[in-house]
């Protein structure tokens, strides 16, 4: 498992809690260097990691969509279903107002996370279908999200939709396909170094994520000391909706669709693991806040800690195989009778 496989030694997890502290306790670190607002880069840094991310897609990715339609279409749909109106109801149940409940609705609305992979793996759920929901859930993104901002959070900040999605295109879209074709481009010659370029690609999808996370953080401490909780606690019952509603519903289709426990389990985290970079970016490009940006911050820290416990759980609880791995099998081999 070759997709930011750095995440599974805990890194990660470790590297976002510490630069989280920092931001807290040294935010004039984090603000502005040489008078530049170190939040412009912040954009730049999301395209990096998207570019890594297409550089490890192959034409399999893409072709699995066909090999699984069923999992990957339940997967999107309860992507850009389930996440936009829980996170809708947790902002208004916690009584978010103005940039921070149109913060919490993005974070709802973007695509899957990239780290969703490397749970799966550690899950020992479906590592193929969960890298091509990853995909699908990023290039949709485009068109669907500018959407549920409009619809969600349009009564709590102005949201410019062409602006959105035009943005959304240069930070997501065009450096995914750019990636894909760099590897294509290469061809043998990216195989014959995939372990240094994989580790490299890693290495600055993590320093991404971290550095955006830090610039966003810092200049809105004392707002974090006044609501950190709150904000953290909304991550905590988003996150939860995301696992529960998308494991319950695919089992559920599982009686009537090609759903076993496994593909289950990975549209679990699929659904529940968001792309906290990219909300992120989005926050402080579009919306022109960092304060709209905190709720995908407290996102980034909880997903992977959150994902991590569940991985572990699962792991001593194989999925089972044959009879019992599908709702559906025992109601036909009763119709068959």
């Amino acid at each position: 498992m070759s997709v930011f496989g750095i995440l599974r030694r805990q890194t990660f997890a470790l590297a976002i809690i510490l630069c989280a502290a920092s931001a807290y306790l040294w935010p004039g670190l984090y603000i502005e260097w040489f008078g530049v607002k170190l939040t412009s880069f912040v954009g730049p840094s999301i395209q990096l990691i998207m570019f890594g991310m297409g550089t490890t897609l192959t034409a399999a990715d893409f072709l699995r969509v066909a090999k699984a339609p069923w999992s990957v279409a339940v997967g999107a749909v309860l992507q850009f279903s389930v996440m936009p109106i829980a996170a809708l109801g947790v902002a208004k149940v916690l009584g978010f107002q103005g940039e921070l409940a149109a913060g919490m609705v993005l974070i709802g609305s973007v695509a899957g996370g990239m780290a969703s992979n490397v749970i799966a793996y550690l899950a020992k759920a479906n590592v193929a279908l969960s890298v091509t929901m990853t995909c699908v859930s990023t290039l949709l993104s485009p068109f669907v999200t500018p959407f549920l901002m409009k619809t969600l959070a349009g009564a709590y900040v102005e949201i410019d939709t062409l602006r959105m999605m035009v943005e959304m295109f240069k930070i997501v879209v065009f450096p995914v396909v750019a990636g894909g074709l760099v590897r294509f481009a290469l061809g043998r010659r990216y195989e014959a170094h995939k372990k240094g370029l994989d580790f490299a690609l890693q290495a600055v999808a993590m320093f991404g994520i971290c550095f955006s996370l830090v610039v966003c953080l810092a200049p809105n401490r004392d707002l974090l000391v006044q609501a950190g909780l709150l904000i953290f606690l909304s991550s905590v019952l988003h996150t939860a909706v995301g696992y529960s509603l998308g494991y319950w519903i695919s089992r559920l289709l599982g009686r009537w669709l090609p759903i076993d426990e496994r593909d289950a389990r990975t549209v679990a985290i699929e659904v529940g693991m968001q792309n906290g970079g990219m909300a992120a970016a989005l926050a402080v490009n579009v919306l022109q806040s960092s304060v709209a940006a905190l709720p995908a911050n407290a996102a980034a820290i909880w997903m992977n800690l959150s994902g991590s416990t569940l991985a572990n759980y699962w792991s001593k609880r194989p999925p089972p195989t044959g009879r019992a791995a599908s709702p559906r099998q025992p109601q036909e081999e009763e119709e068959g009778k």
